[in-house]
């Protein structure tokens, strides 16, 4: 029975990350950017959508909505305030700016981490389920929220997927995942891209924050470690590979399942980190990765 459980709440948790890490991808492959205010955006989206809800008197639905849209505002301002201004800093040298960058969004997570937790304090927060109930699944008493959290992860990463694969404009994001110059000589604006690729991750983003919200639930010391699964998904499946994101979120989302049953709740995230140091002295290039 354990074991079913295992299977059933792994599933739901890995495909939350594979949803926020395919956001994180993106944005690395196409600006080459590994930000790490990530996790604090995740858990600024679920916040604000908690906040909606007890503050602002709002239904689940609203209180979603909400907290996806003020985690695309974040992650714009992530872009437009830290990452643009540091990238086209002229006082910067180019072959240090990558390093800047990732400063830079350290910074800015701590920044938003310590924001939510001086308005909203450090106690954990659970967003409105938009889906109550529970059903019996082979014995196993699973919250229809839970089945409903999977659905829409893979909806939202077949969208994706559609989007990148089947549109004129995905195609353009595609291609200056691979040669960014080119995409400039075919007549389109990097910047264009970017903005579109940050607006992407800001929506993708705020689901999977939202949803771990009414999932989980989070608090202001959530933001660092997601922010750490996010970069253990990333470094595993490969650096800049979706596909390999993919992959790499169930079997990051399964060993801290298996943790928090087996072991203690509290030690979730240290099996992914420590499989992190393991993949970089053994195989840098993760699973799939080009770079």
């Amino acid at each position: 029975m354990l074991a079913l459980q295992i299977l059933v709440d792994g599933f739901a948790i890995s495909a939350l990350y594979a949803l926020g890490a395919t956001g994180f991808t993106l944005i690395f492959g196409v600006s080459g950017v590994l930000n790490l205010s990530h996790g604090a955006l995740m858990v600024l989206g679920a916040v604000a959508a908690w906040a909606a809800t007890n503050e602002l008197h709002v239904g689940a639905y609203l209180a979603a909505l909400f907290g996806i849209a003020v985690t695309l505002i974040g992650a714009f301002a992530t872009y437009f305030v830290v990452v643009r201004p540091l990238q086209t800093s002229r006082a910067i040298p180019k072959e240090e700016t990558e390093i800047f960058v990732l400063t830079g969004t350290l910074l800015w997570g701590i920044m938003i981490q310590e924001l939510i937790a001086y308005f909203f304090t450090d106690n954990a927060k659970t967003v409105l389920p938009v889906v109550e109930g529970v059903v019996n699944i082979l014995g196993v008493r699973t919250p229809q929220n839970e089945i409903f959290t999977a659905i829409i992860c893979w909806v939202g990463i077949g969208v994706l997927w559609l989007i990148v694969n089947k549109t004129r404009s995905g195609k353009a994001v595609l291609a200056a995942s691979m040669n960014p110059r080119g995409v400039t000589l075919l007549g389109f604006e990097l910047s264009r891209i970017y903005i579109a690729i940050w607006a992407i991750y800001g929506v993708l983003a705020g689901i999977a924050g939202v949803l771990l919200g009414m999932f989980l639930g989070v608090s202001s010391y959530s933001a660092g470690p997601l922010t750490g699964s996010a970069f253990s998904i990333v470094v595993l499946g490969g650096l800049g590979s979706v596909s390999g994101s993919l992959v790499a979120a169930y079997v990051v989302g399964y060993l801290e399942t298996v943790t928090a049953y087996m072991i203690n709740p509290a030690y979730r995230f240290i099996p992914a980190l420590l499989l992190l140091v393991v993949v970089m002295y053994v195989r840098p290039q993760g699973l799939f990765g080009r770079r």
